[in-house]
């Protein structure tokens, strides 16, 4: 099984040693040839020099520079059109996600299933970022008739022949679970670990978790509510 691990970061110059470490420590015990993809999104402090040092050390490492801060989605766009594993792993660059619980994950997709996504149960975050979160992941779930928990947690699996056929929009990251599901995809949900943030700070705010993601649900809503879907009773 081949893996590509893909990383957007944006000004996390004190995470990304940390993270690198960790992932290669759990990759080569995993024993699978692997790449990590670091998707660089137009980062002002050193991320993107640290990385190139990276490289330098290890040459399943890839660098994908863009030119300007396009924002998540187009990032991990950039990193899933460059991949080359059966099987991509996506993850935050800042520390909150738990290399360790990709061993876990991988298990489900040897089971059968396409898409494993990470479930925050419990999140290190403070009050107003939990609780934007979770109205959201309300909201999205009752307009588009889904079960998900967590959307927005980048810690997932998927096999590439999936996620590869997917068309991305702005924002559209989120929504990852539920396109996949309307491509036939077996989705599951397991719970991983949350770490609080240690360096750096998020970049999101109530204005990208909650207006701009409401706006995209009634998109995502009014797709899947109108797919076409048929069976033939007979062909003569």
């Amino acid at each position: 099984m081949n893996i590509s691990v893909i990383i957007p970061v944006y000004n996390e110059e004190e995470n990304i040693p940390l993270l690198y470490e960790e992932l290669i420590q759990v990759l080569e015990n995993i024993g699978s040839d692997y790449e990590v993809i670091f998707v660089d999104d137009g980062s002002t402090d050193s991320s993107l020099e640290i990385l190139k040092e990276i490289k330098e050390r290890n040459p399943r490492v890839k660098i994908l520079s863009l030119e300007r801060n396009t924002g998540l989605s187009s990032a991990l766009k950039a990193g899933i059109d460059k991949a080359s594993g059966e099987v991509i792993i996506t993850m935050d660059g800042d520390l909150q996600n738990d290399p360790q619980d990709i061993p876990k994950l991988l298990n489900y997709i040897q089971e059968g299933y396409d898409v494993v996504s990470g479930w925050r149960r419990y999140r290190k975050d403070p009050f107003l970022k939990r609780g934007s979160s979770i109205i959201a992941n309300y909201i999205r779930n009752k307009l588009t008739s889904e079960s998900i928990n967590d959307s927005s947690c980048m810690l997932k699996v998927y096999k590439s022949e999936y996620l590869k056929k997917i068309k991305f929009y702005r924002g559209w990251h989120r929504f990852l679970p539920t396109l996949l599901k309307m491509e036939g995809a077996r989705v599951i949900e397991v719970e991983v670990t949350h770490r609080p943030r240690t360096y750096g700070q998020s970049k999101y705010g109530i204005k990208n978790r909650l207006i701009k993601p409401f706006i995209d649900t009634l998109v995502v809503a009014w797709l899947k509510n109108n797919r076409i879907s048929y069976k033939i009773k007979e062909e003569i």
